[in-house]
């Protein structure tokens, strides 16, 4: 008999019953423990655990719209009230400016968990336990809301939808509710909000349903983490009314939000609705390796998918992908804000597709990006709402080679690098005779220099105002190193594939010059580690220490000589390693910042300055394993302050950042790719490296035994 892949449930519970907490904790994990779902297209639904939008960006349905709208805030708030016996049980909670919101979490909320990557809430009120649960439609701008009773006689359910339709990084300041027109069709109801906008589609289900028309604005809402972060914080909404209805036992009541055409919205009932993303997840499980498939591995494979997106309204790159039989694909670098950026989707595509099994689609994504290609660059990244890059970034192109390279040890694609190959000679070719923002090689010394006034061409990039925090402007360490991987790269696959094109020899000679130069320019032999920067526009070399010089291990073809990779990684782990990621600058060093927190100013400040990044962790395990592969058994247990993380900041995924100093308070996007991309990819690395030791000391002992 055959057997067929059923996973057991995959759940992280978040306890906030108030008989098993104090108040104290209970109202933090409430307030700034959040969640999101994502829909495949770069729109999704988002709130905290405890159901109070302290975001900007919290709400019920955040379309994902083509240009020039980008993500749109369509659903922002439900106010929920189970009524019993005349009596009102709210089951949400709001934050009013100048009221003291003591308890911010609903007491009637006892339970959240993330089942199978989807949230679902418990609430326990006078005896009746009503479960919600939400999910979105993959590929669609619709989600979907149940509640159930599972115990007691139940009640009259009301929930009061509320809206200010908007960009969703856009202004609080309040809805032109003049401009909205509420009206019922055949089994729902639609708001128009203009011209330019689709209509909003909503369909309440249940015993005895009615909607009760009171149109009403709900203003002076606080918004704390806005407040917190420097941004206008205080905001107003639109309800045109309340949907109510029977919730009896066993029974269910649920809300349909969409943008989709009203096909679309009645093609799947509620319940076909989470059966069917069920399943998808099923499948995301049943492709992943055996090592990703249970436990936090599988937690991350959804947190993967989440990530991976087929981007809205670039019409002509899907035509002509679509001409050759293919699709496009990108990756949202983080929620809630980013969009695709290219550094961060070839850091991250290992660790989002081939740790996961999705083959094709980081092959979609090579291809996409291959057509981006400009002047030798690959986007830094697509504004929101826009169709078209910006290409002011020195290291993205690079860690494509990278991207590639990996995509080939998993698949041997050799149909793809063709297609790509002749792309990327073109990127050396610019890069050798120069090309945008003053990115080109040093014909004295083979080495990659970058720095253009007014732009932060690294990842450390922050700019606020014409402030360019760390410009980081010469000959930085990691853009050399990945400058000799790319070259050596290159002539490994002109001659797997006999190309004849471009001249091997050179490319190999280059790479040699690049090498020599990088090991007598880049060794300080004071702090017996590398510069950050040699070089530098501002003259004479940077000695700060930095994790940048950890991927002169890391990458296939390592630039710097072995035997100086252990007082690098030694000096890092010292210097750099958290439980959550590697410090961006040693403690010590002049501009080093504890702590990421205060408005935009200070934050950017300590943007690179301290402030740990979770990704990090990927090039610190393999410059590990490479340097100590007797101990690669260890850095397991790099990676063990990722799973107690996974119940904090945003739940069941990696954040962004964290602070420098313990407690390692998370702190920017609360879902960001290459923080989960690389946790992961380390992870399935690790454990098939040590399934594989198993089964070598399992043969020998097969062996011996004989």
């Amino acid at each position: 008999m055959k057997t067929i892949f059923r996973p057991a449930p995959i759940i992280r519970h978040v306890e906030l019953d108030v008989a098993h907490l104090d108040e104290h904790t209970r109202s933090r994990r409430g307030l700034f423990t959040e969640w999101i779902v994502t829909n495949g297209l770069g729109g999704y639904l988002s709130g905290t655990v405890g159901g109070l939008n302290t975001r900007r960006y919290h709400g019920w349905l955040i379309a994902a719209l083509p240009a020039p709208h980008g993500r749109t805030m369509m659903l922002n708030d439900l106010r929920e009230r189970l009524i019993v016996g005349g009596q009102s049980y709210a089951l949400d909670c709001d934050d009013l400016v100048h009221k003291d919101t003591s308890d911010p979490v609903s007491p009637y909320l006892s339970e959240f968990r993330l089942e199978n990557g989807l949230p679902v809430w418990v609430f326990r009120c006078e005896g009746n336990v009503i479960e919600k649960r939400t999910c979105m439609v993959h590929l669609q701008n619709t989600v979907y809301i149940t509640y159930t009773l599972l115990e007691g006689e139940g009640g009259r359910l009301e929930v009061q939808p509320a809206m200010h339709v908007r960009s969703h990084d856009g202004s609080l300041a309040g809805p032109p509710h003049e401009q909205y027109r509420w009206t019922g069709v055949d089994d729902g109801f639609e708001l128009h909000v203009g011209d330019d906008l689709p209509v909003l589609k909503l369909v309440w289900n249940c015993e005895h349903c009615s909607f009760q028309m009171k149109t009403e604005r709900l203003d002076k809402l606080r918004y704390r983490i806005e407040q917190a972060r420097g941004y206008d914080w205080e905001g107003s909404l639109w309800s045109p009314g309340s949907f109510s209805g029977e919730l009896r036992p066993g029974k269910s009541a649920s809300l349909t939000a969409s943008t989709e055409d009203w096909e679309k919205v009645r093609s799947l009932s509620p319940g076909a609705a989470f059966a069917t993303e069920l399943e998808r997840k099923r499948r995301l499980l049943r492709t992943a390796p055996p090592e990703a498939r249970e436990g936090f591995p599988a937690e991350l494979v959804f947190a993967a998918d989440q990530f991976l997106i087929t981007p809205m309204g670039r019409t002509s790159d899907q035509v002509r992908a679509h001409a050759v039989g293919d699709e496009i694909r990108t990756v949202i670098a983080g929620y809630h804000w980013f969009t695709d950026w290219g550094r961060d989707t070839m850091i991250s595509l290992e660790g989002l597709t081939l740790s996961t099994g999705r083959y094709r689609e980081a092959e979609y994504i090579l291809r996409s990006f291959g057509n981006y290609i400009h002047n030798g660059l690959i986007p830094n990244l697509f504004p929101e709402g826009k169709t078209s890059g910006l290409y002011h970034t020195a290291d993205a192109t690079l860690w494509f080679f990278h991207a590639i390279d990996r995509y080939l040890q998993a698949t041997n694609d050799w149909e793809t690098l063709e297609f790509l190959l002749p792309k990327m000679v073109d990127v050396a070719e610019w890069h050798l005779r120069g090309t945008d923002f003053g990115i080109h090689i040093d014909q004295n010394d083979g080495l990659l220099v970058q720095g253009q006034d007014g732009y932060q061409l690294t990842w450390m990039d922050a700019k606020v105002g014409d402030w360019v925090v760390t410009p980081r402007r010469g000959k930085a360490v990691e853009l050399n190193a990945l400058w000799y991987n790319a070259l050596r790269l290159l002539v490994e696959w002109l001659e797997a594939l006999e190309d004849t094109r471009a001249d091997r020899a050179r490319y190999q000679q280059l790479a040699t010059q690049c090498r020599d130069s990088f090991n007598r320019r880049f060794w300080n032999g004071e702090k017996g580690c590398l510069f950050d920067v040699v070089d530098t526009f501002e003259g004479g070399d940077d000695a700060q220490i930095r994790p940048n010089q950890l991927i002169a291990i890391s990458l296939k073809y390592p630039v710097l000589d072995k035997s100086r990779w252990q007082p690098v990684v030694e000096r890092c782990m010292r210097e750099l390693l958290t439980p959550v990621g590697l410090r961006s600058l040693a403690r010590g060093e002049k501009d080093y910042k504890a702590r990421y927190d205060g408005d935009l100013l200070a934050r950017d400040a300590a943007y690179h300055q301290g402030t740990v990044w979770g990704w990090l962790i990927g090039p610190f395990v393999n410059a590990w394993i490479k340097t100590f592969p007797e101990q690669a058994e260890k850095a397991q247990a790099f990676l063990h302050g990722f799973d107690q993380h996974l119940y904090e900041d945003g739940v069941g995924t990696i954040s962004e950042i964290f602070d420098a100093e313990e407690p390692f308070t998370p702190r920017g996007c609360m879902a960001q790719a290459w923080s989960v991309a690389e946790v992961l990819r380390c992870e399935v690395m690790l454990r098939q490296m040590r399934s594989e030791k198993d089964s070598q000391k399992e043969l020998e002992s097969t062996i011996g035994g004989r």
